[in-house]
């Protein structure tokens, strides 16, 4: 199909140009449409050969990258089917593994398309699902430019010219004649009529019967000639034709369909009666040998059936007491945990009472603070005495102040008279 002077489809050369960017209300059903231009440009470079045999992987389904499924899966074979696209292209590219970063693989598949010219304007998250459009359309632009490394290029499309049919119509089933018509619809009629007046019926046939006669005297007295009535008959035939196309809507063929296939189901179950009675007795006889063997096992069986039944019954005494012991060990454990808990605290505080005993860092303490006290009562003496000298100097200052005052105070002869 390849063809240099071709011109490409329409879609793939919009899609090139927009890229995965919105395009309005139908935006979220075009990654569908662009997954499955994506397969049929992957089964023309034949991917289910080359790329998926040898990687035992199965076929792609329409919408494999369209719909989210199982992510590991789909982001695995994103990887797979990029690679195997871009070696194809020209560029040599190393197959990624499972094992492999995801963002250096997808960082190298992106970079691969920059260098094909394409536009990515996206982030390289968007391809960590394995899904969506984005997804689809990097694969798209590198099936593109695979088709284009191996020289392929779009047909115009050519449409094949319709030849009309010519119907064939055979004399048997299509061909009637008159008389055969009015059969029909005689007997058309009597099967849509319920009853039938006897009257009429006696009019009808009594007006026949004169018809006729009177036809038989016309005949015999008739003057044609036979060879202007066969040119005639001739003439007239091919109008006398009528075609009857059959319409599988038409009742009469329900109604023959049905007959056939009832006709063919009692056949048919006439033929299987026989083995369905031949199979049903044998199984009853296997069921039949079934149950005498069963209670012949159970007769001879009974006393092992009794032993272990007495076994079981000393199994589930052994049990019981099994669990009562278990219950006293849970509670024995228990308070030996409390006890030991009890013991621990007792230790550590004789350690700490012991190692307090031992140690000289508490006297040290005392001693120090017995040397504080010793300056501290000091300073509060030189204090102390420095106060009763201040206290004494404004007690003496406040004396001489009296009696200088007393001194120098002059008391009138005449008011000491009066007291």
């Amino acid at each position: 199909m390849a063809d240099e002077g071709a011109v490409p489809r329409r879609g793939d050369r919009d899609r090139a140009e927009e890229g995965p960017a919105e395009r309005g209300p139908g935006a979220a059903f075009h990654m569908f449409v662009l997954m499955e231009d994506l397969l049929d440009k992957l089964k023309l470079l034949s991917y289910e050969e080359e790329a998926l045999r040898r990687h035992n992987m199965r076929p792609l389904s329409r919408h494999y990258f369209a719909l989210p499924t199982n992510p590991g899966e789909q982001f695995f074979m994103f990887c797979t089917l990029a690679a195997w696209l871009i070696s194809k292209a020209g560029h040599p590219f190393e197959q990624p593994q499972e094992c492999d970063d995801p963002n250096a693989v997808i960082s190298n598949v992106l970079s691969e398309l920059r260098s094909f010219g394409r536009p990515v304007d996206f982030p390289p998250s968007k391809l960590k699902t394995g899904c969506g459009e984005q997804v689809c359309y990097v694969l798209d632009c590198l099936a593109e430019e695979a088709l284009k490394h191996t020289g392929f290029s779009w047909k115009r499309p050519a449409y094949p010219t319709e030849e009309p049919e010519e119907e064939e119509i055979t004399e048997d089933d299509a061909e009637l004649t008159l008389s055969r018509l009015e059969e029909d619809v005689e007997e058309e009629s009597d099967n849509e009529e319920n009853y039938i007046d006897l009257n009429v019926l006696k009019a009808q046939t009594y007006r026949s019967n004169v018809n006729d006669t009177s036809k038989q005297e016309e005949i015999l007295q008739s003057t044609t000639d036979a060879a202007e009535w066969n040119l005639e008959v001739e003439r007239v035939l091919p109008q006398l034709k009528v075609t009857v196309r059959t319409d599988n809507k038409d009742w009469r063929i329900h109604v023959d369909q049905m007959h056939q296939h009832k006709d063919g189901i009692d056949s048919s179950l006439k033929e299987t009666r026989g083995y369905l009675d031949k199979l049903h007795n044998e199984i009853s006889r296997t069921l039949e040998k079934i149950n005498s063997r069963e209670k012949y096992i159970n007769n001879q069986l009974e006393h092992l059936v009794q032993e272990y039944r007495s076994a079981q019954a000393l199994l589930s005494e052994a049990k019981e007491k099994y669990q009562e012991g278990s219950g006293g060990v849970t509670e024995r454990i228990r308070v030996l945990s409390e006890v030991t808990e009890a013991l621990e605290k007792v230790k550590q505080e004789t350690e700490e009472k012991g190692s307090s005993m031992t140690d000289g860092a508490p006297l040290v303490k005392i001693k120090q603070a017995l040397t504080k006290l010793r300056q501290e009562t000091i300073q509060m003496d030189i204090q102390i005495g420095v106060m009763e000298h201040t206290l004494l100097q404004s007690k003496v200052k406040e004396k001489s102040n009296m009696t200088r005052d007393m001194h120098a105070t002059v008391i009138p002869e005449a008011t000491v008279g009066v007291y």
